[in-house]
């Protein structure tokens, strides 16, 4: 399907679907009328061949314990090399209900009560939370915002961190949410290095990995030099790339046959097996008929963070986005507003009318920020940022 017969400017209503965007407000402690811009998911239909897929899975009518042969691995294997220029083998692979669940499972597996695990806040916080709901200690290597208005790794209190804390496992989110950074060849060859150094295990969530913009390239962490390969546990998903989170398929790539028995050992003990039917048709229909639905979403997608920008460079100069080098998702700095955190979440949501993520859920770092999502029609951006630039006015900020 050609990508102009996908219009990604329609509004679709998305209010008493079970939405967790959408119909949750009020149980979540939210207006009832706040506009979601929060959770990381788009406001797009998915490509229609996902959808066909599932209507003719549907049509069979029944869905019974499920597995996948070959024609859900190959498309898989083919979208990793073409998109990502990495060689997978079938063997590495582990399908798990989502990334999230595999960052706990590697808690469980690789770590013992009490023990530090390394991550880099602000970062999407079920990090955060897979640690310390495990009984282990959160070790923060925080994330620079730089002159040049870009985060980076100080890489010498990463090591510092990993010494001091006898650190064993390492989340990294690449690319990173919410800063949007997408991290540069050079970057991860020198967190290999340290984590080959002091034998740290990698768990990169690369969730994110298509959704890069123009002058960016994702790189595969287990991938960026031959020795990491064998110390690390690389996370997939359709689900950000599709929008079909709610189909609940991961990905998960183990290349040592070590690690990947532990793991396995975890989610067995777990009493997880097989996965969604739906699911793994959707994922395999994805990757084999996905990418012209793909290429399409990331052009709107660029040109509502254009558009994002620039409406708040005119309107709107204290609030300043970091640009996203990959992901939907803009990290808005409003500390040139201002006023604590506190005051303003109390604007955004019920001044504005706007349930975005807080930064501070990010972690400290976070204070001052907001996360919001510009996957969605770019009449609903509009209005959310012109629900945000009224409650600015009235609050005399701006």
């Amino acid at each position: 399907m050609n990508i102009k017969e996908y219009n990604f400017d329609q509004v679709i209503e998305r209010k008493n679907t079970n939405s967790l965007k959408y119909d949750f407000a009020a149980r979540r402690g939210m207006p009832e009328d706040v506009l979601p811009l929060w959770v990381a998911d788009m406001d797009f239909k998915t490509a229609e061949p996902i959808l066909e897929a599932i209507r003719q899975r549907v049509d069979h009518g029944i869905f019974g314990y499920t597995e996948v042969l070959e024609d859900y691995f190959e498309p898989l294997k083919a979208w990793m090399k073409k998109r990502h220029h990495w060689d997978v083998e079938q063997r590495w692979l582990i399908k798990t209900p989502g990334v999230v669940y595999a960052l706990a499972m590697a808690v469980q597996a690789f770590t013992e009560s009490g023990d530090g695990v390394l991550i880099q806040q602000p970062v999407y916080y079920p990090f955060r939370e897979v640690i310390e709901a495990n009984g282990r200690e959160v070790v923060d290597n925080t994330l620079r915002l730089g002159a040049d208005e870009i985060y980076h790794i100080d890489f010498n209190d990463f090591e510092e961190k990993i010494i001091k804390y006898q650190v064993k496992l390492f989340l990294l989110c690449s690319p990173h949410n919410p800063v949007g950074r997408v991290w540069s060849r050079e970057e991860l060859l020198e967190i290999a290095r340290i984590c080959l150094k002091h034998h740290v295990l990698v768990v990169s969530d690369e969730i994110h990995h298509d959704i890069v913009f123009a002058g960016h390239k994702h790189f595969v962490f287990a991938d960026i030099c031959p020795e990491i390969k064998d110390q690390v546990i690389v996370c997939t998903s359709p689900s950000k790339t599709f929008n079909i989170a709610g189909l609940q398929i991961s990905n998960i790539f183990i290349p040592n046959q070590g690690i990947r028995q532990r793991f396995r050992r975890r989610i067995n003990a777990a009493g997880y097996s097989q996965l969604n039917a739906v699911g793994l048709t959707a994922c395999a229909a994805a990757y084999g008929q996905g990418e012209d639905w793909l290429n399409g979403v990331l052009t709107y997608i660029q040109t509502n963070i254009d558009y994002l920008r620039n409406f708040l460079k005119e309107r709107i100069p204290k609030v300043k986005p970091v640009e996203p080098q990959g992901t939907y998702l803009v990290w808005l700095d409003l500390r040139g507003l201002g006023v604590s955190a506190e005051k303003l979440d109390h604007i955004i949501i019920n001044k504005a009318r706007l349930w975005l993520d807080a930064g501070s859920i990010f972690g400290a770092a976070g204070e001052g920020f907001q996360r919001i999502n510009a996957a969605c029609p770019q009449s609903i951006l509009s209005k959310a940022l012109k629900q945000m630039e009224k409650a600015f006015m009235d609050e005399n900020l701006i």
